[in-house]
């Protein structure tokens, strides 16, 4: 679906493109093989045969780009709940069906492959992680100031769009968590979708306490 729409833009929006992927998959091998600490900028440059001028033309730094296929999807998320109908239903549910609208659109199996690397990566650098929860933050911003054009909403004085978004986020890294650990076994979309069925019982769970004579 993706690459279909990538064939129908003009030859110099496709070499954008194309640049920009080969700077993203080979950012994630260089940064999986030798640690994304021990890759320079200029090494990363180097091998896909870009300068600095045309790589910060597509990101802002190596955090950037080792976390781009993560953040195209909540690029497009908030296209969305920018463009959809206004849901009459739950915030939330509207929410869950725009990120999983926009999972639709982005994946493919090497967005797929791209993505797990970059989360797996970001597990395991705090550079990376760092930068995530940045983007987690401005994000969620960007998303509240689309659903408060959109909707009756005051996040100023009600907690409930956030809350809202948190979850949603929340969800969004447990079933990413899952997937990326068990490759082949499940889609994140199925994932994701478990993760979203799970979330009213998270909320009224009454876990019974654990009895003194049977100690974990």
């Amino acid at each position: 679906m993706a690459d279909a729409a990538t064939d129908r833009l003009p030859l110099r929006e496709r070499k954008k493109l194309r640049t920009r992927k080969a700077l993203i998959d080979t950012a994630l091998e260089l940064f999986t093989a030798r640690g994304f600490d021990n890759t320079t900028l200029d090494e990363l440059c180097d091998t896909v045969e870009v300068s600095k001028r045309t790589f910060f033309r597509n990101f802002t730094s190596k955090e950037d780009v080792a976390m781009a296929p993560l953040q195209d999807l909540w690029a497009v998320f908030l296209t969305e709940i920018a463009d959809r109908e206004p849901a009459t239903g739950s915030l939330l549910q509207a929410l869950q069906d725009a990120l999983l609208a926009a999972l639709d659109r982005v994946s493919t199996a090497d967005w797929a492959d791209r993505a797990a690397r970059s989360h797996l990566l970001a597990a395991a650098t705090p550079a990376m992680a760092a930068h995530n929860l940045q983007f987690c933050d401005r994000t969620i911003g960007d998303a509240l100031t689309i659903l408060t054009e959109r909707y009756d909403l005051d996040p100023g004085t009600d907690q409930r769009p956030r809350l809202a978004l948190d979850i949603l986020v929340a969800a969004f890294h447990r079933a990413l968590d899952t997937w990326s650990t068990r490759p082949g076994t499940s889609t994140l979309a199925a994932e994701l979708d478990a993760a979203f069925t799970a979330v009213p019982q998270a909320l009224t769970m009454t876990p019974n306490p654990r009895s003194p004579a049977n100690p974990r």
